[in-house]
């Protein structure tokens, strides 16, 4: 893989977000009311908070990622820019990682502020070294679905509508497994308990990663 390459694409989405600032604001504005409104309609106690706080939270990812996934190729098809990157000298697969890497990058921002204060919000201690770990390993998992469906959906007139109907349905095994890893772990079970959660999470990373390899060039073909 041509580094250079990489480093370039991903220090372009980068400043191009630093300067125009529309995706991580935009998904930590909407994270935050995510978890905002789950604050104030769940009064539950605390134990039953401490059940449904993982999950909420990841709804809180999901629907901020997936804002932010719509905007993958946003800068190359505003500018109709995608041919002259399709037509530059290197392997397709680092248009992918670039993607895939500045996209990670946004959300991760995002969960570094949500987080601390999700865990302010509902009274509970998110800062398990290994709850963190599995959430990382599930957001690459889901970062990288949604690009490989954001460049699915690229050429489609509808794609804000078909990015999540087709995203959704592909990551609700990972959302499942790493919601219930990470609310064993937080509730101290030993690994026994937290191990086939844990194993799916990065199986199904491995699986995509691969997946992307072998399909992001035909993805971008007219």
């Amino acid at each position: 893989m041509n580094l250079r390459a990489l480093f370039a694409l991903v220090r372009k989405d980068l400043l191009h977000e630093y300067r125009s600032r529309e995706i991580v604001i935009a998904m930590l504005v909407f994270a935050f009311l995510v978890m905002v409104i789950f604050n104030f309609a769940l009064e539950l106690n605390k134990t039953i908070r401490e059940t449904v706080a993982v999950g909420v939270l990841w709804v809180t990812f999901v629907f901020a990622a997936t804002l932010g996934l719509n905007r993958v190729f946003a800068a190359e098809s505003d500018q109709t820019s995608l041919d002259g990157l399709l037509l530059a000298p290197i392997d397709r697969t680092i248009i992918f990682a670039a993607k895939f890497i500045s996209t990670l990058i946004f959300v991760v921002l995002v969960q570094l502020i949500i987080v601390p204060l999700f865990s302010m919000f509902y009274s509970i201690n998110l800062f398990d070294p290994l709850f963190l770990l599995t959430l990382f390993l599930g957001t690459v998992g889901y970062v990288i679905v949604g690009t490989l469906i954001a460049a699915l959906a690229l050429k489609s007139r509808s794609r804000e509508i078909l990015l999540p109907i087709l995203l959704l349905p592909v990551s609700i095994p990972l959302m499942l497994a790493v919601v219930k890893a990470g609310k064993n772990i937080l509730e101290g079970a030993e690994w026994a308990l937290v191990r086939p959660g844990f194993s799916f999470v990065v199986a199904f990373d491995v699986i995509f990663i691969a997946v992307a390899i072998m399909t992001f060039d035909y993805l971008l073909e007219d």
